[in-house]
């Protein structure tokens, strides 16, 4: 005998915010402030958001509706400790955005486990943060689907490759590769070596590497210098070797860009231990928040560290105010003079 009773429907899975958001034909966002009511949505619109999750069988996040809803006055800052990752840089930006984060009544939750995507929803789960910054941005950053399947307020310090929907801030690294061999070049150098990034860095695709050597490459060629490029791991003796086969495939090389915090010290003593002055040898310019570079007496393409953790605690304020928000922040490079650089055989 057939029963009259309809059973209940079961929600489908794998059905996100963002699918509500492109059935109803309105933003992810839209979608987020209906549901937690943080901001006016017209009600014709309101409806038909109802009707598409209703018919999607959509059931949002306990936690992030809790993280909507009510401000924790925390934020929840993403910074795994990966193999290659220099600590000091770090924890100067964890610095610059605990300190901002102060300034608007907010602490910082710190999460330094490689946690990823487990992480995010713990966070969101519990209710932890108001909103999220997250470090050491991967091309492909894994992390990326999970922020908008939570449709959450949160910042990333660099640029994955599929950036719809996000909001990213970062130094041009870009820009930076190239100021770095404009300077170079100018002073009349043609064969302009690279120690670089651990490979690591570089096996993980983290995007601020590949952007860096890219612009340094592409400068090159179009200035008509000769470039080569070695990764920087902090031992003597592969930095012998690095510097050993930049020498071999530059023959007659005159400049040396460093873009790894960690090793410039190590590099700084293998040239006075081979007695290569500077400049008046080979020229350096080293890639590095201004205190380090200051410390080297190198001259440097600086890397504002308390202008991007201040912008990026700002840009997730602004989220939460419901406020239109940039989607890309790149702050210019600067290069400061110290020194170390001058005409090749001076």
């Amino acid at each position: 005998m057939a029963s009259d009773v309809t059973p209940p429907r079961l929600p489908r899975r794998g059905v996100t915010i963002s699918d509500v958001a492109r059935h109803a034909g309105v933003a992810p966002s839209t979608v987020s402030y209906a549901l937690s009511g943080k901001r006016t949505v017209s009600e014709p619109v309101r409806r038909r958001i109802e009707r598409t999750i209703e018919e999607l069988g959509y059931r949002p996040h306990a936690g992030a509706r809790a993280l909507a809803s009510r401000r924790s006055q925390i934020l929840a800052l993403m910074m795994p400790l990966r193999t290659g990752v220099y600590v000091p840089i770090l924890m100067e930006f964890a610095a610059a955005i605990v300190t901002e984060a102060r300034s608007h009544d907010h602490d910082v939750l710190l999460l330094t486990g490689e946690s990823g995507s487990a992480g995010l929803q713990r966070v969101a789960a519990g209710a932890m943060a108001d909103a999220v910054v997250l470090m050491d941005v991967e091309e492909d950053d894994t992390r990326v689907p999970t922020l908008r399947e939570l449709g959450r307020p949160a910042v990333l310090l660099g640029l994955p490759d599929d950036r719809q929907g996000l909001v990213c801030c970062d130094l041009d690294w870009e820009a930076a590769g190239r100021l770095a061999v404009a300077s170079l070049a100018e002073l009349g150098h043609r064969r302009i070596g690279l120690i670089g990034q651990p490979t690591a860095v570089h096996e993980r695709h983290t995007g601020f590497a590949r952007r860096f050597t890219d612009g340094l490459h592409d400068e090159g060629a179009r200035r008509g210098v000769h470039t080569a490029q070695r990764p920087g791991e902090a031992t003597f003796g592969e930095l012998r070797a690095a510097l050993d086969a930049l020498a071999a495939e530059l023959d007659g090389l005159t400049a040396l860009v460093v873009h790894n915090e960690a090793i410039v010290p190590l590099v700084l003593e293998e040239l006075s231990s081979r007695g290569v002055e500077v400049p008046g040898q080979l020229s350096v310019v080293c890639v590095a928040p201004q205190t380090m570079a200051a410390a080297s007496r190198l001259t440097g393409v600086s890397i504002p560290v308390e202008d991007i953790g201040r912008r990026a605690v700002q840009l997730v304020m602004q989220q939460l105010d419901a406020a239109d928000v940039a989607p890309v922040t790149l702050l210019p490079p600067r290069l400061v003079d110290r020194g170390s650089t001058a005409p090749p055989g001076r």
